[in-house]
């Protein structure tokens, strides 16, 4: 079965490439735009023609997009997570129509929500800004295609290899470079529900691999909102740090839009007979190591 993946350099790629190199049947691809890719590719300049053609030579049973852009100008986020996905599913669509497409979404698609409410799939897509907006764009690309499509909506995702542009990944590099008496952050008083790298792929995997034509979209989340502190505490408790944590700095502005979310995950157990496997406490306590790790290698 071949596999081609895209976005295999990203966090959540790195994680999905790791879980589908492991399947015994599998002959993973990958594509991007360093020369080391088996096709290189840029989805926000190339045309439907010349990918399907691309396409066509490899011939892929499955095709995974994790690729994506969280931050950037209006016009980059939307050639990555809007025009990208519609390119990629039109020339799926001329090139090897049978293949499943895989297509990871965000949870800033949904927007806010009431407190204490858990969000379907069903429920109205509200999202508060830029990112939010591309990335549902996206989603309606792929999702109203004439492929094999799921897209896997993606909440909060954690754990090892976390990037410095999230506040797991920013406070982990703080905590290892030694931060002094107080770590600065933003407020921490929202609600998120953070789900596994490590849990995402292994959604991937059974999405590619279930038999049978699969919801449009799927909510892969813990099914549990926590305070962001509790990210902040874990880590600190990780990493054993002593010192302050001082909510008095700048937060995201993406994120201080949206004060409560979380993800009913009935749909994804049901289809892709998925549930989350690590807790909050363990991801931070990878990240930590995978951090540490990191900083003893350099």
């Amino acid at each position: 079965m071949r596999i081609l993946l895209l976005g295999a350099d990203g966090f959540l790629g790195r994680h999905v490439a790791l879980a589908l190199r492991a399947l015994p049947a599998a002959e993973l691809r990958t594509a991007g735009r360093r020369p080391d890719h088996d096709l290189h590719l840029d989805l926000t300049t190339c045309q439907v023609k010349e990918l399907a053609a691309d396409l066509a030579s490899l011939a892929p049973a499955a095709v995974v997009n994790c690729a994506g852009a969280v931050s950037g100008s209006a016009l980059h986020q939307t050639e990555v997570n809007a025009r990208g996905p519609a390119v990629l599913a039109e020339a799926i669509q001329l090139a090897c129509p049978t293949a499943r497409l895989v297509h990871l979404g965000s949870a800033g698609e949904y927007g806010p929500a009431e407190p204490g409410s858990s969000l379907t799939e069903l429920d109205q897509a509200r999202p508060a800004g830029i990112y939010g907006v591309t990335k549902l764009a996206g989603t309606l690309a792929v999702a109203e295609s004439a492929v094999d499509a799921v897209v896997l909506r993606v909440f909060n995702p954690v754990g090892p290899g976390a990037p410095a542009a999230s506040l797991p990944g920013r406070l982990a590099a703080e905590l290892a470079a030694g931060p002094g008496e107080a770590v600065t952050l933003g407020d921490l008083s929202a609600h998120r529900d953070f789900v596994d790298a490590r849990d995402v792929a292994a959604a991937v995997v059974a999405a590619v691999l279930a038999p049978a034509p699969l919801p449009r979209i799927l909510n892969i989340a813990g099914g549990r909102a926590q305070p962001v502190r509790a990210v902040a505490e874990g880590l600190v408790a990780a990493a054993g740090y002593t010192g302050r944590l001082a909510e008095t700095g700048s937060g995201s502005e993406r994120s201080a839009a949206v004060s409560w979310q979380q993800a009913d995950i009935s749909a994804a157990t049901a289809a892709l007979d998925w549930r989350p496997g690590f807790e909050l406490a363990d991801s931070l306590r990878d990240l930590w190591s995978s951090v540490t790790r990191d900083a003893g290698r350099r």
